[in-house]
């Protein structure tokens, strides 16, 4: 069965006031009830001593004392009876058992001295009385005593009176509550119907939905949470859109960059194997075959070592490597690209500095990143250089080539992504996988990269390696 969470708030602050009334009634009740009795009785216990003391010194047979002690507490509706040693009845003189008869069952109890109280139920008057006796002790033995009844009176009427008061307060109270509750209710409810909206927002496939959110209580905290969770939804879902985005463009491109060397290849085999090739291109042809095989074999590999590194299946050994052979062998090897495109590679390495890396993969960090450099330069210059930070070293590559706007920056280590410059000439096998290779083996170094670059003034690539 459902119920709204509004009734069910209202149902709970309304039982909690009547279970409280209810507590509270008894409770005070039975306190009241306790109260009125200890206060009848040490009335009772009071008289009764005060007779007995003013009795015992003055003639125990003269009637003037009990006669005035009998209109007093007549007036206050408490009525007494004094017995002797015999338990005969000596004042007054008419009474003939009745109250009594309850001496005759005590007796035995009071004659040790001890004052005897009783609350009782009388068969007349179906009324609760109160009953004292006291016991008159003379050298340790039970002379007489005196027997006080008087009934509870007064304090049901209090105990009604006080209930009554009671009940208008609970009543006035729950009108209260109910109001509050139901303004307090409405205000929870509508907020959390508000996330529930929200709620389904999401799962239609809105992200950009927001609530407003506060830390006065749980319900703004978890719609905090709520905003959040549906900022990282939607930087997820942008991320996955740009990545497919990425993927559709990278397979185009895969597919522009295997279509145009497959052709190539293709047609100078079938101009070998039908002789169509002319006896003195039959070199070129075979090495055109060859440079568009390993263009297509460097495609392949940047993608397997980027799943090798992504998954953590790439094992380092690390050395000392000194900076300044390392620089040199990438010079040599990248010479001929530099030349073709007019550029040249300078080296600036502090003297005694080296790296501690994997030599395999910090050799395959610097081509990458070498590369790129040569890519969108022209007529210019990059720039190797290395020097020793605090506990670290640190690498630059700088080129005085195109730059890259601010905005693509962050872009650049995203996997299959590639500037639109690139898509004009990739004369080197750039896919978009280069410099996402790099970061991933920088990290795994323990490293840090970092770009800056300015529109038209050039690059610089930072390297930090830890030193050990």
């Amino acid at each position: 069965m459902k119920i709204k969470y509004l009734y069910q708030q209202l149902i709970s602050h309304i039982s909690v006031l009547v279970v409280a009334f209810l507590i509270l009634s008894l409770v005070f009740s039975h306190y009241v009830e306790g109260l009125v009795y200890k206060n009848k009785v040490d009335e009772l216990e009071s008289y009764g001593e005060n007779i007995l003391r003013d009795i015992t010194e003055g003639n125990l047979s003269s009637d003037r004392i009990v006669n005035e002690y009998m209109t007093v507490l007549g007036g206050r509706n408490i009525s007494f009876s004094i017995f002797d040693e015999k338990r005969s009845v000596i004042f007054p003189a008419d009474k003939h058992g009745g109250d009594l008869r309850l001496v005759d069952e005590v007796l035995e109890q009071i004659s040790s001295g001890e004052t005897l109280i009783v609350k009782n139920r009388t068969k007349r008057s179906n009324q609760e009385v109160t009953l004292v006796a006291i016991p008159y002790i003379v050298n340790g033995q039970l002379a007489g005593g005196i027997l006080l009844t008087a009934p509870i009176s007064g304090s049901r009427e209090m105990i009604s009176q006080i209930n009554q008061y009671l009940f208008y307060t609970v009543l006035i109270a729950l009108v209260v509550a109910v109001l509050l509750s139901l303004i307090l209710s409405r205000i929870h409810v509508h907020r959390i119907k508000r996330i529930q909206a929200a709620t389904s927002s999401v799962a239609a496939g809105n992200y950009t939905v927001k609530l407003p959110s506060s830390t006065f209580d749980e319900i703004g905290e978890l719609a905090e949470d709520f905003n959040s969770m549906v900022m990282r939804l939607n930087a997820s879902k942008e991320e996955i859109e740009s990545l497919e985005n990425r993927r559709r463009n990278f397979m185009s491109d895969v597919s522009h960059e295997l279509r145009t060397p497959l052709t190539t290849i293709s047609g100078v085999i079938e101009g070998l194997k039908n002789n169509m090739i002319a006896e003195e291109e039959k070199e070129k042809g075979i090495q055109l075959v060859s440079k568009e095989t390993k263009r297509l074999i460097r495609l392949v590999n940047e993608n397997l070592d980027y799943d090798k590194i992504r998954s953590n299946q790439i094992k380092l050994t690390k050395e000392e490597i000194p900076l300044d052979e390392l620089f040199e062998i990438i010079q040599e090897q990248l010479s001929l690209q530099a030349e073709e495109k007019g550029n040249s590679i300078q080296i600036e390495v502090e003297e005694g500095t080296s790296i501690f890396a994997d030599y395999d993969r910090l050799i395959q960090i610097l081509i990458n990143i070498t590369k790129n450099s040569i890519q969108f330069t022209s007529n210019g210059s990059i720039y190797l250089r290395g020097k020793n930070g605090i506990r670290e070293t640190i690498i630059e590559i700088q080129d005085t080539g195109i730059g890259i706007d601010p905005m693509e920056i962050e872009k650049i280590w995203h996997r299959f992504y590639k500037a639109e410059i690139s898509r004009t000439s990739n004369p080197f096998g750039e896919f978009g996988l280069g410099l996402s290779i790099v970061k991933q083996l920088v990290q795994l170094h323990n490293g840090k990269i970092e770009v800056t670059s300015e529109k038209g003034k050039g690059t610089i690539f930072t390297i930090r390696f830890p030193s050990e």
